[in-house]
């Protein structure tokens, strides 16, 4: 073992939380974490509360110290619901705070349950190919499906894929697949999910801090994108899981349910940081042009029934009504090339 990788997993380890009225589920995940204390290298579980306005400081509190986990849990209050960058923003600051050098934080949503052995298997993933600055963990189910964990970068030609729903278009442009089906081991991807992520501190000194732009969604997106460019590889290690109980505290999972506004914002600033304006229109574009294609096949009788009734209610509608919104307010030229 070299000097430097012994250096390495000496210091410390943190796994933040940012809840927002999931109070309860937050218990749970922190209760799965337990086992994983030594794996933490004396560092903590912070969980940061986005001004719930519910009972979820109370109830998280009163779980920290009737379960003796005062040692290794600290629960952190914030004055307002800045969202998911915004509370990792916090938990990251003050990381820094108490542990300057620390190896790693690991992002876990509230509504996940860690599998056995998951913060070890991130930290060894990270200790042993120093080229890699993010790697986040396999994404299952409360069913125990596997769920796509390895994602390509969203793409104009991709916004054509997955709007289209046509299994020969997919074939074509099997490279801007956004989320492809998982596969087991360990491989390189554009970017993981921030519900189970792990994020080298140096990549956080190289990229700086979460885009709080984004208020949900697209924010650990924009991240890998940043660090991508600033020379770290992404990983994915299928060794490292979490059960994921998706959309319980944004309800997105709910069929047929509209999108809110700050999906359309999210999905909108993306683009324009990633490939400006001429980007997003042509994303806007493409991805008009796959869904009518979709509903062309449809009345048609020519296939394309995946999806219906459990895709979003006028999810076309609202993109196009959304940005061209944002376009009439300035914003597009506002957002667009920033880093």
């Amino acid at each position: 073992m070299t000097s430097r990788l012994a250096a390495m997993q000496a210091r410390p380890i943190f796994v933040l939380i940012v809840n927002y009225r999931t109070g309860r589920l937050a218990v749970d995940s922190i209760s799965s974490l337990a086992p994983e204390r030594a794996a933490l290298r004396g560092g903590r579980v912070v969980v940061v509360d986005n001004d719930s306005g519910d009972d979820s400081l109370a109830v998280i509190g009163r779980a920290i110290e009737e379960r003796g986990w005062q040692a290794w849990v600290t629960l952190i209050p914030l004055p307002r619901n800045g969202g998911f960058a915004y509370g990792n923003n916090a938990a990251i600051a003050w990381v820094r705070e108490l542990a300057p050098h620390f190896a790693f934080v690991v992002l876990i949503n509230p509504d996940t349950i860690a599998r056995p052995g998951v913060v070890a298997q991130l930290a060894a993933r990270l200790d042993a190919q120093p080229s890699v600055g993010v790697v986040g963990g396999a994404i299952e189910s409360d069913r125990g499906e596997r769920l796509a964990s390895a994602h390509a970068m969203p793409s104009p030609l991709g916004e054509l894929e997955a709007s289209a729903a046509f299994a020969p278009l997919s074939r074509l442009l099997s490279r801007h697949v956004v989320s492809p089906p998982p596969v087991d081991g360990a491989h390189r991807c554009d970017w993981v999910s921030g519900a189970c992520m792990a994020i080298r501190r140096e990549v956080l000194d190289d990229v700086g801090p979460f885009d709080e732009g984004f208020f949900l969604y697209f924010e650990e997106v924009d991240f890998c994108r940043r660090a991508a460019a600033a020379g770290w590889e992404c990983w994915v290690d299928a060794d490292a899981r979490v059960v994921h109980f998706e959309g319980a505290s944004t309800g997105l999972t709910v069929p047929s349910r509209r999108l809110p506004a700050y999906w359309f914002a999210s999905r909108r600033r993306f683009f324009l940081k990633a490939y400006g304006v001429t980007g997003l229109l042509a994303a806007d574009l493409l991805r008009t042009l796959g869904r009518a294609s979709l509903l062309a096949r449809r009345a048609l009788g020519l296939g394309g029934g995946q999806g219906r009734g459990v895709e979003p209610a006028r999810q076309t509608r609202d993109l196009l009504a959304s940005d061209a919104k944002a376009l009439l307010c300035g914003e597009w030229r506002a957002v667009a090339g920033k880093r």
